[in-house]
């Protein structure tokens, strides 16, 4: 019998701290996970095959039902989400993790894939700490949320791949000292403001907003 090390247990906890990606593709249910996903879970890489049941029986029970939701509203809309919640690993032992993700849509407007980012707070957070904790995991995982949809704004708009509308929003908020949480508002306000269903997509509010922010306070 191999007893196992401290080395090999801090080894270990390290690889579980890393942050871990998955994406699902919605046509076939066929999973990725990284090989940090998979030592999250209690799993060595590629010893298991991922599936959408597995996933959701490796939820804790109370948390279940709502990431099943969770889960589904990602499907249907393809809009950017985070959740923080618990997942029983191989061994049964809980861990309390976050999630962040969005869907990523084909030329028809039609969700075909969601890709995340999972982050095991466990070793980080006691049970009485992650209780105070939540409510500023949940601020982060907001700020994140509002910076990937003014993201997905600016993308439509200007034509150009994630990480170059990144890079906008951040030239934009250096330049004008606005913070890029609440830059992010002003393009996601501006757009919504004049949205409705007989009127098409205007890139130029997105550049207006881009070119001269107002300094409001940020909503949340």
């Amino acid at each position: 019998m191999t007893s196992t090390t401290p080395t090999e247990t801090r080894h270990s906890r390290a690889d579980r701290t890393r942050p871990g990606r998955y994406q699902v593709d919605l046509d076939t249910e066929t999973w990725w996970w990284s090989d940090e996903t998979y030592r999250i879970h209690g799993f060595e890489p590629g010893e298991v095959v991922p599936t959408t049941e597995m996933v959701l029986a490796h939820k804790h029970p109370d948390d279940r039902d709502t990431e099943r939701h969770v889960l589904d509203d990602a499907r249907r809309t393809g809009e950017p989400f985070s959740t923080v919640h618990r997942i029983l690993d191989v061994h049964s032992e809980a861990h309390v993790v976050s999630v962040v993700g969005e869907g990523r849509r084909d030329e028809r407007g039609t969700t075909v894939s969601i890709a995340s980012f999972v982050h095991d707070l466990t070793d980080s957070v006691s049970r009485f700490a992650a209780e105070q904790a939540d409510a500023s995991i949940r601020a982060a995982a907001s700020s994140r949320r509002d910076i990937e949809q003014a993201k997905i704004l600016v993308r439509l708009a200007l034509e150009v791949d994630d990480d170059e509308a990144f890079s906008v929003l951040r030239r934009s908020s250096n330049h004008s000292n606005v913070p890029l949480r609440t830059l992010s508002q002003h393009v996601v306000r501006e757009v919504d403001s004049s949205a409705s269903p007989d009127r098409p997509f205007e890139a130029s509010r997105v550049l207006a907003v881009l070119k001269a922010p107002p300094a409001a306070t940020p909503v949340g």
